[in-house]
């Protein structure tokens, strides 16, 4: 299993393959040359496609976000039921 990228370097990517794609290679070739399978190229196309990097890491830092608030309302409900006697 190879590292993770992060969505700045996948955005970098994905544009590396928009540019060799114009140049008229095949996408199985492009996206040979960034190192991914056309599986992963296509997830990511799905995921990121027309992403800039700084909407990707305000998506990013939103999703942070969701966590820390669902993490805080789970125990909000808990202290709830610990409040009425509830075990």
């Amino acid at each position: 299993m190879g590292k993770r990228s992060t969505p700045e370097e996948i955005i970098a990517k994905l544009q590396e393959v928009e540019v060799r794609l114009a140049r008229g290679e095949t996408t199985a070739q492009a996206v040979r040359s960034i190192g991914v399978t056309e599986q992963t190229y296509y997830r990511w196309r799905k995921e990121y496609g027309g992403l800039q990097v700084g909407q990707a890491k305000r998506m990013k830092e939103n999703a942070r976000l969701r966590r820390a608030i669902s993490d805080l309302t789970l125990d909000n409900q808990i202290l709830q039921e610990v409040i009425k006697g509830k075990f």
